[in-house]
């Protein structure tokens, strides 16, 4: 089975950028600016709303105040002509004081009849200067027919008038008591609202908090939560773009967008890094590639020149055992310069099924030399039947060759590298164990190994990216590498890689925590 992938990892991240950018950009646009303000707007026309509904009720209560004075005045004065007419039918006095007092009442209607109509309706209003006419009307005719010479003949007709008087002022004064007790009564209900309005707008006004509080959590603390998680993933090595969570696009799609282009400009550099780093590898193996090639090639000259000067003394099995020696000897260095070319050719990601124990053989036949000159020992210990591990050799190679490299450094007088592989049952993950007897590495610089850029190397031995970009690239594969060190007894890295028989799982674990 082989699993192969076309599209680099930059290739892969450009591509989610674009998508992420395509999908932050083709939403309607409603900027939080712009809904605080809409909330403003609506506070204020609320605002404006109850100012302009106290105002009405206000003038309403005015309005109804100032007809009940009025009316209160006006039914004054029509009691007081009820009080003059009753004199004259009982004694014969007082009718032109009661004349006088219903003009009054005329003129206090024609003065306020307006506002009163305002208050009370047309209809109603009319229906009071009708009464009050026919009173006036009646009056007249009472005086007139006082003063006829025919006065003691018309007894019957005082007798009507009397009866219509009594009538049309006793309507009068019901229809006034009326309509002022009907006013006071909505003045009470008026003021009686607006008792209650401040309480219903501070009633209002807490739900408009809560309904505040929930629109800032909405809009502004729940994309800062979003965006600070994706610093942390960014902090632990996922670049993935940031896509949207929300219907419009405002100040944070712009914030987001920026951040998809910062990620992807450090997926660039985090390619660059791999790249400088695999260079730098690659530099390191000259020396030992130098040596290792020498060997066959001086066989090669020894035997080629003694092919060349014994040709016609030799045998024919002689001649042939040379002439094997020499392309067994050219193979030899054929391979070496293919492993070599191999590690440092930039190309797309492929992953293939491998066997640990294969790489890391592999990756030791690369730097036996340096092992050699360092006097460093390889103690193996494979276990048996491990299931492959499904990734790209290049870059898993970098990383074994990066750890075997660093335990070399770490062991200047010599000592033993332990390569072990064991199978972790909890996740279904293999793990190799690289531990070497080294100067160990103190508690306090172990957080900061696999920063970019840290390095504990003498300046000019170490640019400090070794770690990172393998934890990177081991991270990329669905593991993890962790580390532990205890000063003068050595350290041990444990490169983590999932099951190829199950889907990976990233590990969430840290890479420094002990194991």
């Amino acid at each position: 089975m082989v699993i192969e992938s076309t599209e680099s990892n930059a290739a892969l991240l450009d591509k989610l950028k674009i998508e992420a950018e395509r999908a932050l950009q083709e939403r309607p646009s409603f900027s939080i600016r712009s809904r605080i303000s809409l909330g403003f707007i609506l506070w204020f026309i609320l605002s404006l709303g109850i100012t302009v509904a106290s105002f009405i009720i206000l003038t309403k209560i005015e309005n109804k105040l100032h007809f009940m004075e009025t009316a209160s005045k006006y039914l004054f004065e029509v009691q007081q002509a009820r009080r003059f007419e009753k004199n004259y039918f009982l004694y014969g006095t007082n009718l032109d004081d009661a004349l006088e007092q219903v003009h009054l009442a005329q003129k206090i209607l024609n003065i306020h009849g307006k506002k009163m109509a305002a208050v009370v309706g047309e209809q109603s209003f009319k229906a009071m200067v009708h009464h009050i006419t026919l009173y006036a009307n009646l009056l007249y005719r009472l005086q007139k027919l006082n003063t006829s010479p025919l006065k003691s003949s018309s007894s019957s007709l005082s007798q009507q008038i009397e009866d219509a008087l009594r009538k049309h002022g006793a309507v009068m004064i019901t229809t006034a008591e009326n309509l002022i007790e009907k006013q006071r009564q909505s003045v009470n209900a008026m003021i009686y609202m607006s008792k209650r309005i401040p309480l219903f707008f501070l009633l209002f006004l807490l739900v408009l908090m809560i309904y505040l509080a929930n629109f800032i959590t909405q809009q502004i603390l729940r994309p800062l939560k979003i965006l600070m998680k994706a610093t942390r993933r960014i902090a632990d090595g996922d670049i993935t773009p940031i896509t949207p969570t929300r219907r419009y696009r405002d100040e944070f799609t712009e914030l987001s967008l920026a951040m998809n282009h910062m990620m992807h400009q450090l997926a660039l550099r985090q390619e660059q890094l791999i790249k400088a780093h695999k260079l730098k590898a690659v530099g390191t193996l000259t020396a030992g590639v130098a040596h290792e090639l020498n060997n066959p090639i001086n066989n090669i000259m020894l035997t080629a020149s003694m092919l060349l000067e014994d040709y016609h003394d030799l045998e024919v099995e002689e001649r042939l055992d040379m002439v094997n020696d020499l392309v067994e000897q050219a193979e030899r260095s054929q391979k070496i310069i293919r492993n070599l070319l191999e590690f440092a050719r930039d190309r797309d990601i492929i992953t293939h099924l491998y066997q640990l124990e294969d790489l890391i053989e592999e990756t030791l036949q690369l730097v036996s030399n340096q092992l050699k000159l360092s006097k460093v020992r390889v103690v193996r210990k494979f276990a048996a039947n491990l299931p492959p591990v499904s990734g790209d050799k290049q870059q898993l190679t970098q990383v074994f060759l990066n750890l075997v490299l660093n335990a070399i450094d770490a062991m200047p007088n010599g000592g033993t590298l332990c390569i072990e592989t064991v199978i972790v049952k909890e996740g279904d993950y293999l793990r190799v164990d690289f531990t070497d007897t080294g100067a160990g590495i103190p508690a306090h610089v172990q957080p900061h190994i696999f920063d970019p850029f840290f390095t504990t190397k003498s300046q000019g031995r170490g640019t400090g990216l070794g770690l990172s970009v393998s934890l990177e690239i081991i991270r990329k594969h669905g593991g993890d590498i962790r580390v532990c060190s205890q000063v003068d007894k050595g350290s041990t890295f444990s490169v983590l890689l999932p099951m190829a028989k199950v889907p990976a799982k990233i590990l969430k674990t840290s890479h420094n925590s002990h194991h």
